[in-house]
């Protein structure tokens, strides 16, 4: 496996532990549709989140939340309604669309930044 794809594998395995130690259940990870991949779909309370996982190994070039635009928002959008569609879950859920920033510097802890809401 390419180093970016085990740093972005590790990101989304911290996070979805980050995740479940907040208390939310992960419902699925890494679903795929031919629009594309959520990292992690999860149950806070009775809200729905779909959570980006973005990976990093510094902040070079900028902080990893800053890589999810209008674009990339647009399409977890697109992707949200697939997985509602492929999955109708009971009642009307609120949904929420989170972030999870994980930074992983050789030699030091990773961090991890939670955004709530972010988009």
């Amino acid at each position: 496996m390419r180093p970016s794809m085990q740093l972005g594998k590790d990101g989304e395995d911290l996070a979805a532990r980050h995740l479940v130690d907040a208390g939310m259940e992960v419902l699925d990870r890494n679903w795929r549709c031919r629009e594309g991949e959520l990292d992690i779909v999860a149950r806070d309370g009775d809200a729905l989140v779909f959570v980006e996982v973005k990976a990093r190994s510094g902040t070079a070039f900028g902080e990893p939340a800053e890589a999810v635009g209008r674009v990339k928002a647009r399409r977890i959008h697109v992707l949200a309604c697939r997985w509602l569609a492929e999955h109708r879950p009971t009642g009307s859920p609120e949904l929420r669309f989170d972030v999870v920033s994980v930074v992983r510097r050789r030699g030091f802890a990773p961090e991890i930044v939670h955004l709530r809401g972010a988009f």
